[in-house]
């Protein structure tokens, strides 16, 4: 018997069945918050932030083979939702994260960062990001209780049909789509919205100026650690197949410079959501592409926040659940037990980039004073 990391490189890296389908849809229960709060909020177009979404979906899909997520920048989409950004700061921000990210992918700087950064601190960011998974999920369980305990419900029977009857877990598809006639039962069908071309977004210097102090700080070490060292190394653990931390990092740069110019939200990938489209089905690219045509078709039809607020919380919320509890199950495959929780506890308590400061001194500490110990039992 193959692992699943073995299949893909047997096989063409694109499947497209029921299985990729009901991945391909995992980790809407992360973008899909994000992307229409930041919409309800801010002055930016849904419909192209979904278009861009559709492309790089299937662009990711057919690049790596693999089902490497594309998500919203999660430090700027929560600050964009606190403070309601404007569409120049939003597009600042992505331009100025696309060019170093970019930069750094070209030079080498994720594989010597990589190096550098012990495997236990990006485990404990995993953690840290599982918990912050969990705790999101709670507040929508505890907003919608009664589609939260259905879509939780509907997870966990097929989980046991599975192993009692080997049956593909389509749950998340079941899920999506129980939520989807609910909402339509209880508001009717939602009005058609055409897109329009993109426009051209040019931020002016005041716009860098802020997003450069305020926005791209705090999400430098979230997308590095996360998005690219954590995504790297969640690969193998899934796929037994090594990603390149440098490409993660060059496609990131890229889909922010082309895409942010006309109104598509900053980007990047995430272990999150790899953890996410895995659990409920994911295994080859081709989950990327039919994520791109669902994402291509809210842009082109249903990219009012009204159309896609029909969906109960609660089904984002019972997603979410599972998608935690997957990315948390490989963060414990840590080389130091104490550093990974220590991150993960300072990530819900304060934030992921406190955790990973705070986390990379001790590691580095703990270290070198394992190193001065040795070295003082040779002489």
């Amino acid at each position: 018997m193959t692992g699943p990391g073995e299949e893909v490189r047997k096989g063409s890296g694109l499947r497209f069945n029921l299985s990729e389908a009901a991945g391909s849809v995992g980790d809407f229960g992360t973008i899909l918050p994000i992307v229409l709060g930041v919409a309800l909020v801010c002055n930016v177009n849904l419909s192209y932030i979904f278009l861009f979404f559709a492309l790089w979906y299937v662009i990711s899909g057919l690049y790596y083979r693999l089902p490497i997520p594309v998500e919203p920048l999660k430090a700027v989409g929560a600050i964009a939702i606190a403070e309601g950004l404007t569409a120049g700061e939003i597009a600042a921000s992505g331009l100025i994260m696309g060019v170093l990210f970019l930069a750094l992918g070209l030079v080498g700087g994720m594989r010597y960062l990589s190096d550098r950064i012990p495997t236990s601190v990006v485990r404990g960011v995993q953690a840290g990001l599982a918990l912050l998974l969990l705790k999101t999920s709670f507040g929508f369980v505890a907003a919608d209780p009664l589609f939260a305990g259905i879509s939780v419900g509907v997870v966990i029977l097929f989980f046991l049909a599975a192993l009692r009857w080997k049956v593909k877990d389509l749950s998340a598809l079941l899920v999506l789509g129980i939520g989807v006639g609910a909402g339509v039962l209880s508001a009717g069908l939602p009005s058609l919205s055409a897109i329009s071309l993109p426009a051209f977004v040019l931020p002016n210097p005041a716009d860098f100026f802020f997003a450069a102090w305020y926005l791209v700080p705090p999400q430098i070490p979230l997308t590095l650690t996360n998005a690219i060292l954590a995504t790297a190394l969640l690969t193998r653990d899934l796929f037994r197949t090594e990603v390149d931390p440098d490409r993660l990092s060059r496609t990131i740069g890229v889909m922010n410079l082309v895409s942010v110019p006309f109104g598509g939200f900053p980007m990047c990938h995430g272990a999150g959501g790899l953890a996410a489209h895995y659990r409920f089905g994911a295994r080859t690219g081709g989950s990327n592409i039919i994520a791109g045509v669902i994402f291509l078709g809210f842009a082109l039809f249903f990219a009012s926040p009204e159309s896609l607020a029909l969906i109960p919380i609660g089904v984002f919320g019972g997603l979410l659940i599972f998608a935690a509890v997957e990315l948390g199950k490989h963060s414990m495959k840590t080389d130091s037990i104490f550093v990974t929780v220590v991150i993960a506890a300072l990530s819900v308590l304060m934030n992921i980039t406190v955790g990973f400061v705070i986390g990379l001194m001790l590691a580095w500490a703990l270290e070198r004073y394992g190193r001065a110990k040795a070295a003082k039992r040779g002489s």
